[in-house]
């Protein structure tokens, strides 16, 4: 069987609640996951995920968005690949499940439901510190009582990428290199 491109979802603020901080740590976050040779899959619209996308792109990666709306038209101009849901905030676990992992960027309880569906799923998921929000409130943290899977806090957006796609490979699956 032919190894597949490993594929990092970036969370975070969307529009609201998003300051230029979390704009910059979500361009570093994407451009890592780029040279990481991954491909970046976001829930396509602003904020943390245009400037993760926006940072994928730059870097000469691939960017998914997968969009709550019926209309590719409403991605952000950085998704090179757009799946239009049409399922409203439900899209949330396809983001989650379309990942091998996330990084989390700041965050409200959209980014927080997420969250919890990779959780519910085994999927690693590294916070970046200093980012405020769910990534500051769950880094370090189970999600439940089950332990399934600790959210990993990271300094740094690079080392938050590298981190994960450290956890990723040792789930023992075998990836590509990306473009």
């Amino acid at each position: 069987m032919p190894a597949r491109y490993r594929q990092i979802a970036v969370i975070g603020y969307s529009e609201d609640g998003f300051l230029p901080e979390h704009g910059r740590a979500a361009y570093l976050v994407g451009r890592c996951v780029a040279q990481s040779g991954s491909v970046l899959i976001t829930g396509g619209l602003g904020g943390v995920m245009e400037e993760a996308c926006r940072g994928a792109y730059e870097a000469g990666g691939i960017t998914v968005g997968i969009i709550p709306q019926d209309d590719a038209a409403s991605a952000n101009r950085y998704c090179q690949v757009v799946v239009p849901s049409g399922m409203g905030m439900t899209r949330d676990f396809l983001n989650a499940l379309a990942a091998d992992g996330l990084v989390i960027v700041g965050g409200g309880v959209g980014t927080l439901s997420e969250a919890c569906a990779a959780y519910m799923h085994g999927k690693p998921t590294v916070a970046v510190l200093g980012t405020g929000g769910v990534a500051d409130a769950y880094a370090g943290k189970h999600l439940d009582h089950r332990e399934r899977g600790r959210i990993v806090g990271a300094p740094t957006p690079g080392e938050a990428v590298r981190a994960l796609v450290d956890m990723i490979g040792q789930k023992g699956s075998e990836f590509r290199g990306g473009p």
